[in-house]
């Protein structure tokens, strides 16, 4: 990978860079897309008490930002089936870009950042075959696509960089076409996966969902420090055959499905709708439509839920606990016994947290 030198001016060089780091922002520690009461969207940059850092109007509804790792600069990226994502400069609220798919290619609402901010991975869908596909975006060439590889499987949704520098990818199995809307063509052959791959794209590892559980669509992952990756899920099938819809890869090519309440699971309405660390204290995950933010220790058992309607949003917030937000305004500080509310917002926060962290 080049020096940051060459990097920093390099894109001086293409005049991507904003003059700006985070901290000259506000210092936020997490990115939110939400609702305002008059019906627009904005991108709100939020610190870990719940204070607004920054509120950036979004020409449309966003998903969940690729924040960039120095810079106070974010990439707005399209939901299914969206083909553009726009660059915003944090600091001015201006979009500085857009970029747009390539034909045949869709976004899938997330993105992520190499660790030296460099390049610019995008989860797609080839429209025509129904394969996955990661677009590269180098950013010192004024986000220019380089490249696209395999995700490794259908539709892939969301993509994270682990502490190794590799890539993790959801493949989430389910088929659409932009002609069918978000009609699921495939619900007989499904197969979700989670993808490893290096940032070259060579793969590195794959684990499959099980055959008996095909229908269980992996959606939104999140990585320890120790590369452990929790995965949520969202069943496509018979709601009263719903598997435990929260699993752990911790490498060789397997899912550990984790030790859910019962009473918690019948609840859900077969929906993760974000997941998250929680440092030492293990993980969490979210269901907007169960009404629940859930935790897990380090070994995969549940260990907390908590009643929280339509609470979606997680980010690590500390050592030992998490952020929450939900679609009322609701900003939460979350551990395996309490979720206490710290402030509220006349907002609708949307789907995800990305932390800055």
């Amino acid at each position: 990978m080049p020096s940051r030198r060459h990097f920093l001016a390099g894109v001086a060089a293409a005049g991507a860079a904003p003059a700006f780091s985070w901290a000259a922002v506000g210092n936020p520690d997490v990115l939110s897309a939400a609702r305002m009461p008059d019906g627009t969207y904005v991108l709100v940059g939020l610190t870990r008490t719940g204070d607004i850092a920054f509120q950036i109007p979004l020409p449309a509804r966003g998903h969940a930002a690729a924040a960039h790792p120095h810079f106070a600069e974010a990439v707005a990226i399209a939901r299914r089936p969206g083909t553009f994502a726009k660059v915003i400069d944090c600091a001015t609220g201006n979009v500085s870009q857009t970029l747009t798919a390539p034909e045949g290619r869709h976004f899938y609402g997330h993105g992520a950042f190499s660790a030296d901010g460099t390049l610019l991975f995008t989860p797609e869908n080839d429209i025509a075959t129904g394969t996955g596909r990661v677009g590269v975006w180098d950013r010192s060439l004024g986000y220019l696509r380089i490249d696209e590889v395999p995700s490794g499987g259908i539709g892939p949704h969301e993509i994270l960089r682990l502490p190794s520098g590799d890539l993790a990818v959801a493949n989430g199995g389910i088929r659409t076409h932009p002609e069918s809307g978000r009609e699921k063509l495939n619900l007989d052959t499904m197969r979700a996966n989670l993808t490893i791959l290096s940032p070259s794209g060579q793969l590195r590892d794959q684990a499959e969902v099980p055959a008996h559980q095909r229908h269980n669509s992996l959606r939104h992952i999140a990585a320890s420090p120790d590369g452990t990756v929790i995965c949520g899920f969202q069943w496509q099938g018979d709601p009263y055959d719903a598997p435990p819809l929260v699993s752990f890869y911790k490498g060789a090519g397997q899912l550990r499905p984790a030790r859910m309440d019962e009473g918690d699971l019948r609840v859900l309405d077969g929906y993760i709708g974000s997941v998250c660390t929680m440092g030492a204290a293990g993980f969490a995950a979210s269901s907007p439509r169960g009404g629940r933010v859930l935790t897990f220790d380090a070994q995969g058992t549940q260990t907390g839920s908590h009643r929280a309607m339509d609470a979606c949003g997680l980010a690590q917030a500390g050592p030992t606990t998490c952020l929450a937000t939900d679609g009322l305004g609701g900003f939460f500080n979350v551990t395996a016994s309490e979720m206490r509310k710290k402030t509220a917002h006349a907002l609708a926060f949307d789907n995800h947290l990305v932390s800055l962290g």
